[in-house]
């Protein structure tokens, strides 16, 4: 029969689940996605599709006989892809001593929840389609202001919207706001605690682990080929006739590089010629559309890039209510990387575009090991804590677990900030 746990242990457990969240910071921006059971989740291997902000048409006049067409529902894949855990060998000592317990169960809190972020803010930050180039210093309002910009003129829900600004970059921020001419109110505060107000419709907050991405390393670069769009649709045809869900994120660009094999996921650019569009209006911004490299094929000098290239190439429906750009890249279009400095990252994006998903595994008692079992108070993040006592020294094995995944579902709502860029 499976041992009963000391107080001890189920203080320090009970204490560190009840706490857990408040370091998810990126975790806390994020929506939770937890529509699925666990029974569900075994017969889709831990894997989801989850539909994407729909974008409609409309058209003149009375008579809309030639209009009526078939609705487009896209979806993008999201998968539970992440299993942590903090393992420990405790002795009988160990046991007695509900501080070191605490401690222990403390240390392992705040190497999973920084997991959590970890995973939300890589997504976001090497994902997000959106690139701010400040060729200056953060120097606050003006820092956000033209990510705004970059946001609202292409349609992204002004509401719930989040900044994580690196640490280093918020000194300069509070900083810029602490001299102001009057020393009242968020500018004392920005003095005497680095803190930062909500800036340009986002809610800020620090980042203390910041990623850094080295400058651009492609060289020359330009378009190798004619007609290279995507052609949106919510399902591809198998031969035997089976639809299959479809990613409409990324799609393929074919470049000739001086430099292909230094070309890196997170490396952002420009295309000529291709400028980004209000994704409901259809409205050209004037401004060249962002691109960020996810993957890169050396063997064929293909970048894989986020968002896609719909230019409306095939004329379809779909690639008309999803139009992103005002045209498709010309052969020999010239791309411009805009990474020229080694630099931290720091991501904004909608609330609606990330998702947190709460895993599930099992683990029963009745195998021979104790269990205790809790999810966090408003995520629903599933902890597991599992101990096995070893009678050859009275020593036991134990070990705290977190299953979770995250998704970006739209790369174009989501962007990040690059300050000092040559």
């Amino acid at each position: 029969m499976a041992s009963s746990f000391f107080k001890e242990e189920r203080v320090a457990f009970t204490n560190m689940v009840k706490a857990f969240e408040d370091q998810l910071a990126y975790g806390q921006a994020a929506t939770l996605f937890d529509e699925l059971t666990p029974a569900e989740m075994v017969y889709t291997r831990d894997r989801v599709w989850v539909d994407t902000p729909m974008i409609g048409s409309s058209y003149d006049g009375f008579d809309q006989t030639s209009n009526f067409d078939g609705l487009t529902e896209l979806v993008v894949p999201a998968s539970v892809g992440f299993h942590k855990a903090s393992p420990k060998v405790l002795s009988s000592k160990n046991l007695r001593n509900e501080r070191a317990m605490t401690r222990w169960m403390d240390s392992a809190k705040a190497k999973l929840a920084s997991d959590v972020n970890a995973a939300v803010r890589r997504r976001v930050a090497l994902e997000a389609a959106i690139f701010t180039k400040r060729t200056v210093a953060p120097t606050g309002f003006d820092d956000l202001a033209v990510s705004q910009a970059q946001m609202d003129e292409i349609g992204v829900p002004v509401d719930d919207r989040v900044a994580f600004i690196g640490t280093r970059a918020a000194i300069g921020m509070a900083s810029n706001l602490a001299s102001r001419q009057t020393m009242n109110g968020v500018n004392l505060s920005a003095y005497e605690k680095t803190k930062l107000i909500d800036i340009a419709n986002y809610e800020v907050y620090r980042d203390d682990q910041p990623i850094r991405l080295a400058a651009a390393a492609g060289g020359a670069t330009t378009v190798n080929g004619a007609n290279q769009y995507w052609e949106p649709a919510a399902f591809t045809t198998e031969p035997d006739g089976e639809q299959v869900n479809r990613d409409n994120r990324y799609s393929q660009l074919v470049v000739t590089a001086a430099a292909i094999a230094s070309v890196k996921q997170g490396d952002a650019f420009t295309i000529a010629g291709v400028n980004a569009m209000h994704r409901i209006s259809k409205q050209d911004t004037g401004q060249l559309q962002t691109f960020r490299v996810i993957a890169v094929n050396t063997s064929t000098n293909t970048l894989t890039i986020a968002p896609a290239i719909i230019s409306n190439g095939g004329a379809t429906i779909a690639g008309r209510e999803y139009q992103n750009v005002t045209a498709t890249p010309a052969n020999g279009a010239t791309i411009t990387w805009l990474n020229t400095t080694t630099a931290e990252i720091n991501p904004f994006f909608s609330r609606r575009s990330v998702l947190l998903l709460p895993g599930s595994f099992k683990v029963d008692a009745g195998d021979g090991w104790s269990v205790m079992k809790a999810t966090t108070p408003v995520l629903g993040l599933p902890i597991t804590y599992t101990r096995q006592g070893n009678i050859n020294d009275l020593s036991l094995k134990a070990r705290v677990d977190i299953d979770f995944g995250t998704a970006l579902l739209a790369p174009d709502q989501a962007g990040v900030v690059m300050f000092n860029q040559a």
